[in-house]
């Protein structure tokens, strides 16, 4: 598509082709609406795209969003979406030493109570620990069944779903997760350091946080990792992320949606009864009429568009450094009695303890990079590898995705590329502390001879995938209700300019790979037309 062949005008324009901007352009061309994606990138997906990100490797790895929970089968089955996803075997490992100092881990597993039960035993030295956690598990499935079903429904207030919690359990949950610090609840219900360092790890990926933060900005982004589904359970794309862009274009294709990549818009003017989007091609200026227009974009560029001031807020700050990596066999495991497969196939946790944490987060506090430096990972080829070829395949290579903690945006911000590499170091050396052989002889070479790493801060995240301050989420996490009288009964997508709607990851409700705000710009404007 070029710009001779763009209509003049359109019933939306989106910016931005971002998982939650294809679903939003899906819900509107499916209601009937002709709608225009502008794109920046010569690629569709933004932070959902999948890509050969090693050249010599037919291994496409989901570059910076990898799994899924919160996602609603709702929005796949009302645009017919052929999209599948996985259960993994392994929920997470946590690898750690006993006081003899053998290497150990706390295997949590999917599919069998037992092991994760009896790997809790070995930890802990009984079943105390086990009650704890399902006790916790409980307030989880509780505030998830308050919470889930209100996320694709207008805004609620606070007090709203507080008079309509019925059970002790829900009230309980109430106030250990919205109320007080999530790190009451923690410490309350888990004595070890290591159970308590997984059960922190939720409230801390993508943001810069404590447990007892007196923002609670812990207790919303844990939310966002438990309540998916009502389960909470994070499941493997089937075909990485590409898998659901390709589903969603493939839907929009379908449906009449006109795309435009490598368009980047430079300026949106509000009118009376059309606003006026302008974009680049080559360097050369077009503009097109909409009636309405989605941002599927950070507030960043939100206010660049609009021609307003950028204010960002403290929490507004990401936190995290990404790392892909293509294996040509996995390393073996320090810890007794846990295979390779095992441990890599679920939630891979290194330094993460609770103290470890604490420590890290302080060091970080004071523009320090952390050491060690807390991180999970995960392998996707071990529950689906149709994400390489079959060359690839047959000679049993993996791909690795490591997500760093307590690494925020202030960290990089003035020396981004000698940072990258000492925190690349720090993640080797802590592989190398649990791994029963040199972790970099494990992973695939190019044809220079170097390892196949891709590493991306949060500075990088800014640049190239416009992710303001290297936020995941694009901004501060709101709750799944508003404090914000005004709001109650919208749907968390308005803005101050007429018929301009936000709709990512920076709407209310938004963060994650969850299509929830691009479905519920698409709603917002479907209710307008009635």
């Amino acid at each position: 598509m070029t710009p001779s062949q763009i209509k003049t005008r359109y019933d939306a324009v989106i910016v931005g082709s971002g998982h939650n901007g294809l679903v939003a352009a899906a819900y509107l061309a499916q209601a009937g609406l002709s709608v225009l994606v502008l794109e920046r990138n010569d690629y569709l997906g933004g932070a959902t795209a999948s890509q050969q990100v090693f050249p010599d490797y037919d291994a496409l790895l989901s570059r910076y969003a990898y799994l899924v929970s919160l996602l609603p089968p709702l929005i796949v089955d009302e645009l017919g979406l052929k999209f599948e996803t996985r259960r993994r075997r392994t929920a997470s490992f946590t690898p750690y030493t006993d006081a003899r100092g053998t290497h150990r881990g706390l295997v949590m597993s999917n599919v069998d109570e037992n092991r994760s039960r009896e790997s809790m035993r070995e930890m802990t030295g009984s079943d105390e620990a086990w009650k704890g956690y399902q006790r916790l598990l409980t307030l989880e499935s509780a505030i998830a069944r308050v919470a889930w079903p209100s996320l694709l429904q207008p805004l609620r207030s606070r007090e709203s779903f507080r008079s309509a919690l019925q059970t002790d359990d829900e009230r309980t949950a109430w106030h250990a997760f919205v109320e007080r610090p999530l790190g009451e609840v923690i410490e309350q219900l888990a004595e070890h350091d290591v159970l308590r360092g997984l059960l922190l790890t939720d409230a801390k990926i993508g943001v810069f946080t404590q447990p007892h933060d007196a923002s609670l900005l812990q207790n919303r982004c844990f939310l966002y990792h438990v309540i998916g589904n009502e389960t909470g359970e994070w499941r493997v794309p089937v075909g990485g992320m590409r898998s659901l862009v390709d589903a969603l274009t493939n839907r929009c294709h379908s449906l009449g949606v006109t795309f435009l990549t490598s368009s980047p818009v430079t300026h949106v003017e509000c009118g009376p009864i059309c606003h006026t989007v302008s974009y680049t091609v080559d360097q050369v200026e077009y503009a097109v009429d909409a009636v309405r227009v989605l941002v599927n974009a950070g507030p960043k560029t939100f206010a660049r568009l609009l021609g307003e001031s950028w204010n960002p807020i403290p929490t507004d700050e990401g936190s995290v450094v990404k790392m892909n990596m293509l294996l040509h066999r996995l390393p073996q495991v320090k810890a007794i009695g846990v295979t390779s497969e095992e441990a890599f196939s679920g939630s891979f946790h290194i330094d993460e303890s609770y103290q470890q944490m604490q420590t890290s987060w302080q060091q970080a506090s004071r523009a320090e990079l952390p050491d060690p430096a807390p991180a999970e990972m995960y392998c996707h080829t071990l529950t689906d590898n149709s994400i390489l070829s079959p060359e690839l395949r047959l000679k049993g290579y993996h791909t690795l995705t490591l997500f760093g903690l307590d690494m925020p945006y202030r960290l990089f911000k003035d020396n981004n590329d000698a940072r990258r590499i000492e925190i690349t170091q720090r993640y080797l050396a802590g592989l190398d502390r649990i791994c029963a052989e040199a972790f970099v002889e494990c992973l695939a070479r190019d044809r220079n001879g170097e390892p196949c790493i891709e590493v991306k801060t949060p500075v990088d995240l800014e640049r190239e995938v416009d992710l303001d301050l290297g936020n995941i989420f694009h901004n501060t996490l709101s709750w799944f209700f508003t404090d914000d009288p005004d709001q109650v009964g919208q749907w968390g997508v308005e803005t101050h300019h007429p018929r301009i709607y936000r709709a990512g990851s920076s709407a209310l409700r938004g963060g994650a790979v969850s299509g929830i705000p691009g479905r519920n710009a698409a709603m917002c404007v479907i209710a307008e037309l009635v």
